[in-house]
């Protein structure tokens, strides 16, 4: 069933430097919004809470929870941060400061929570080229996992994954990381799908921008039927399409040099 998306505009952003405005009335047909971020960038993270709350999502999925921390996840606790990253054991968790991501949860409202994250041992078994189909209750062909990529989108995403960590990693190792991340869209598919039948949507999705992308992320993955649309944040004008139905540019977030590690 598709539901209507209340409007919302970035508008008063777009004086800011976005590249342009988003409206959230240009999504009212969906039954699922992908809000794509750069995970270290706060400025994402509350354009993310703006949108839930122009959306007011039945479901919200979040690629940074698994299944048992999201229903740990209770009213109360929403309204209390540091009670709320200690109950999700977040510093534990390997994400960035929870101070960035509160402002999506403090905007959740009455939505049921679901936990997409892929744990770090089957991520690992998927690197590996071991069995994945414990990881999606046996759904692993539902989702692709079982067929090789088309070369090009091969090439493409290994060339992605050598890039994102600074032409640093030993090529045999590109595979692996490719397989890993098709293993994480697929299990944000299953996830999507689940709330969406638990709930009668709308679903909002918090995930990064690569899981977000129309043309192979967790979009791709989902039931014919369900109508998603996709919302990219960058921090550069793109050199050619972006692939998102919709996207804006931000500022760049303070940060380190990503590559000293690898120097």
């Amino acid at each position: 069933m598709k539901q209507t998306i209340a409007a919302f505009s970035f508008s008063f952003l777009a004086s800011a430097g976005f590249a342009q405005g988003v409206s959230y009335d240009l999504f009212r047909d969906a039954n699922v919004v992908f809000l794509g971020e750069v995970h270290d960038n706060p400025v994402h993270h509350d354009n993310q809470a703006q949108a839930i709350l122009a959306i007011g999502p039945k479901a919200v999925v979040f690629e940074m929870l698994v299944p048992e921390q999201a229903v740990m996840v209770t009213p109360d606790l929403l309204d209390d941060a540091l009670a709320l990253e200690m109950a999700l054991g977040w510093n534990d968790s390997g994400w960035l400061d929870f101070s960035m991501y509160y402002p999506v949860f403090a905007a959740l409202g009455d939505a049921k929570i679901y936990g997409a994250q892929v744990p770090r041992e089957a991520a690992g078994i998927a690197f590996e080229g071991g069995d994945m189909s414990s990881v999606l209750d046996g759904a692993g062909a539902e989702y692709g996992l079982t067929n090789p990529l088309p070369q090009m989108q091969q090439v493409a995403r290994e060339a992605l994954q050598m890039a994102a960590h600074c032409d640093a990693l030993p090529e045999e190792m590109l595979p692996g990381m490719v397989m890993a991340q098709r293993l994480r869209d697929a299990r944000l598919a299953q996830a999507v799908t689940e709330a969406l039948a638990e709930t009668g949507g709308p679903v909002a999705v918090i995930t990064g921008n690569g899981h977000a992308r129309t043309d192979w992320g967790a979009p791709v993955l989902l039931p014919k039927e369900i109508v998603s649309m996709s919302l990219g944040q960058l921090e550069a004008e793109p050199e050619s399409d972006s692939p998102y139905d919709l996207w804006i540019v931000t500022e760049a977030a303070e940060r380190d040099d990503p590559c000293a590690a690898f120097k």
